[in-house]
């Protein structure tokens, strides 16, 4: 009997097969479609979640932190500024969430069948863009109608950056995601634990307050937070306000870098064995 696939540890902790990852692009294209149908399949409204979520937020955001606390949107309409925020943060939190729970979630297909593990991050990640790009629709049509009825916006060139920011955020929701995975696969409480922190991570970044309001010493302690520059970045290039720095978005970036690589790292050691602790 000849042998057409041998399947052995990654020697190296720091591996990541493209070409195996490429041989197996069908079975991503199947995940990608299995998180974006079965999100909402026998829902009653089923995708207009996608359009109901970030409106219902958008209108809470503006009666408690616009009409109740007061805090500025840098003189723009509260629903295109907390929509740009809004945009951004739903997706990095939600593709962070799912992926955090990878081995955990789907132990039972990692048990009985081989295929390169970083596939199902990897789709949670894709899937995420459907709903991104649905939300991105829905804040050009709010965009286009303040333009429309005069509100004074300032698109700039850096608007261009746009396919970077997502690809950024991709990379820091995949990267910590999978690091809190391999964690949880041991320590089952950090998954209760890390829902906390990432609803807390969101009031501090940008969402529901400029960061120019701030002084330059507050706005360098927020600047530490990778998501905030993303965010910032965001929207000066999509309505002139905000505040953006090279430095800051590098700081993002090289983060993502170092935070990917460490991720695989953790990874590539605890799928060797996850099956005898999960």
């Amino acid at each position: 009997m000849e042998f057409t696939t041998v399947i052995k540890p990654k020697e190296k902790l720091f591996d990541v097969d493209f070409k195996e990852l490429w041989k197996y692009r069908d079975l991503f294209s199947m995940f990608v479609k299995r998180d974006i149908i079965t999100q909402y399949k026998q829902t009653i409204l089923g995708p207009a979640w996608f359009f109901i979520q970030p409106a219902i937020t958008t209108i809470m955001y503006m009666v408690v932190f616009g009409g109740i606390a007061k805090i500025s949107t840098d003189d723009l309409p509260q629903p295109m500024f907390y929509l740009a925020g809004i945009v951004c943060w739903q997706y990095f939190a939600d593709c962070l969430n799912k992926t955090s729970s990878t081995f955990t979630t789907n132990q039972g297909i990692f048990g009985k069948v081989y295929f390169p593990r970083l596939i199902v991050p990897l789709s949670t990640v894709a899937s995420g863009l459907v709903r991104m790009g649905i939300q991105l629709l829905m804040f050009v049509v709010v965009y286009i109608y303040y333009v429309f009825i005069g509100v004074n916006v300032t698109p700039n060139i850096y608007v261009l950056l746009l396919p970077l920011l997502i690809v950024m955020l991709a990379g820091l929701s995949l990267g910590f995601g999978i690091i809190i995975s391999s964690m949880t696969t041991k320590y089952r409480d950090l998954t209760l634990l890390f829902t906390f922190v990432v609803q807390l991570w969101m009031y501090a970044t940008p969402i529901i307050y400029p960061l120019s309001t701030m002084s330059p010493h507050k706005q360098w302690i927020m600047g530490l937070n990778p998501v905030t520059a993303i965010v910032e970045t965001f929207k000066y290039g999509t309505m002139g306000v905000g505040t953006f720095s090279w430095g800051m978005l590098g700081y993002s970036f090289g983060f993502m870098m170092v935070l990917m690589a460490i991720g695989i790292v953790v990874f590539n050691k605890v799928q060797r064995s996850f099956m005898d602790t999960v």
